[in-house]
C-alpha cells in the first residue's frame, strides 16, 4: 500500500493523468467541431423577404437561392391576385439550403357570395354599408330619388342594372345604391295589384316607389311560390288614385296562379 501512495507522488503518474485529460479534451473538441461541420452550424442561408411580392417573382427568387417552396392561396379583399401575403419561415431566418419555404398568395379568382337583402329590410345607408361589407361587397356610387324615408335603400344596382337579393356576385364586387331623399310630399300612382302573383306585385310596388307592407295569407297555402293577390290596401279607386312615395301597400294573397284568378 505504501508503494501505491509513493507511485501517486511520482512524475510518471502526473504525466499519465495529464495525458488522459488532454486526450479526453481532444476527443471532445474533435467531436464538437466535427458535428458543427457536419450540420453546417452557423452557415444557414437567410430567407428572403417575399411578402408583397408577386408569386412569379417570389418563386424565381427562391429557386435562384436554392430553396424549395409550397404555395397555398387565400382570398384577401383589396389585395392584387398573385400577391404573397404570408411566408414561413419569416424573412431573415437562417435555414439550410434546399429548405422548403411555405407561401400564401392571394387567389386569382374571388369566391362568389349571395347579395344580402338590404331593400326589403328597409335598411338605411349606414346599415346597408355594414351589411354588405360583412359579405365582402363594396359600396360604390349613391343616387337619391324621391322617397318618404331619407337614406333608405330602395335599389341595389351593378353596372346600371337592378340586382335582386340572393344574386351571386364575386366577393369584392362594387355595387351602387339608390337611396330615398326624405321628401315624402311627392305623389305617385297606386298600382293595381289584384290578380298578380306575389313576386310581380312586390316588383310593381317597389317600381312605384312604394313599400311592401303586411302580407296576409288567406286559406290553406301549400305552395308559397304560387300565390296570387286577391286584395290590396290602399287600392286605386275613383276618389283615390295616388299616394305619397314610400306608402306601405298591404296585400292579401291566396293559393293559385295569376291565370287561375278571373278578371
Amino acid at each position: 500500500m505504501s508503494n501505491f501512495w509513493a507511485y501517486l507522488k511520482t512524475r510518471q503518474f502526473r504525466n499519465t493523468i495529464l495525458l488522459v485529460v488532454a486526450t479526453t479534451i481532444g476527443i471532445v473538441l474533435i467531436a464538437f467541431f466535427s458535428l458543427s461541420s457536419y450540420t453546417r452550424h452557423g452557415q444557414g442561408i437567410p430567407v428572403p423577404a417575399l411578402k408583397g411580392m408577386n408569386v412569379d417573382k417570389a418563386m424565381a427568387t427562391l429557386k435562384e437561392q436554392g430553396f424549395n417552396y409550397k404555395i397555398d392561396s387565400v382570398f384577401v379583399l383589396d389585395q392584387p391576385p398573385g400577391t404573397i401575403v404570408e411566408q414561413d419561415p419569416d424573412a431573415g431566418t437562417n435555414v439550410k439550403e434546399n429548405r422548403t419555404i411555405y407561401l400564401t398568395m392571394v387567389t386569382q379568382l374571388a369566391p362568389n357570395v349571395s347579395l344580402p337583402d338590404v331593400v326589403t329590410d328597409q335598411s338605411i345607408y349606414r346599415e346597408a354599408v355594414a351589411i354588405l361589407s360583412n359579405y365582402g361587397i363594396k359600396v360604390g356610387d349613391t343616387t337619391y330619388v324621391s322617397d318618404i324615408a331619407r337614406d333608405r335603400v330602395l335599389e341595389v344596382r351593378m353596372g346600371g342594372q337592378v340586382i335582386k337579393p340572393g344574386t351571386k356576385v364575386p366577393k369584392g364586387t362594387k355595387v351602387d345604391l339608390v337611396l330615398g331623399n326624405g321628401e315624402g310630399a311627392s305623389e305617385v300612382e297606386i298600382p293595381e295589384l289584384v290578380n298578380l302573383d306575389l313576386d310581380a306585385a312586390k316588383f310593381a310596388i317597389r317600381g312605384a316607389k312604394l313599400t311592401v307592407g303586411t302580407i296576409i295569407y288567406q286559406g290553406a297555402i301549400t305552395d308559397s311560390a304560387n300565390v296570387v293577390v286577391v286584395s290590396q290596401s290602399p287600392m286605386k279607386i275613383d276618389s283615390l288614385s295616388t299616394t305619397s312615395i314610400g306608402t306601405r301597400i298591404n296585400l292579401t294573397v291566396t293559393q293559385g296562379k295569376a291565370s287561375d284568378v278571373p278578371n
